[in-house]
């Protein structure tokens, strides 16, 4: 089975850090871009940053300077490291992937609760 597992949430103090990973597993042939998105209380789900299979990267204007992606290919890991976190990180954040099984398809984790509060 397919699948991707986020883990790394949890309650933090505002000026804060936090260190997201998330996993694919199973029967995959490569990975194409990964990327994070973030849903807070009441709004629709954002982009907080993608990154494809050779690094690029990009970034929402509101993370920019805070938050950084990165990859590990030979893990099939995704990481989001969150620095200088504010109310307005609080979150479900959901990793999202492009598999390549024996087709391609856009996979998405459960989400893990990123909350900011003192």
């Amino acid at each position: 089975q397919v699948q991707l597992v986020e883990s790394g949430g949890g309650l933090v103090q505002p000026g804060g850090s936090l260190r997201l990973s998330c996993t694919a597993s199973g029967s995959i042939r490569s990975i194409n871009t990964m990327g994070w998105y973030r849903q807070a209380p009441g709004k629709q789900r954002e982009l907080v940053a993608h990154i494809t299979q050779g690094g690029a990267t990009n970034y929402a204007d509101s993370v920019k300077g805070r938050f950084t992606i990165s990859r590990d290919n030979a893990k099939n890991t995704v990481y989001l490291q969150m620095n200088s976190l504010n109310a307005e990180d609080t979150a479900v954040y959901y990793c999202n992937a492009f598999l390549v099984t024996d087709t391609i398809r856009l996979y998405w984790g459960q989400g893990t609760l990123v909350t900011v509060s003192s």
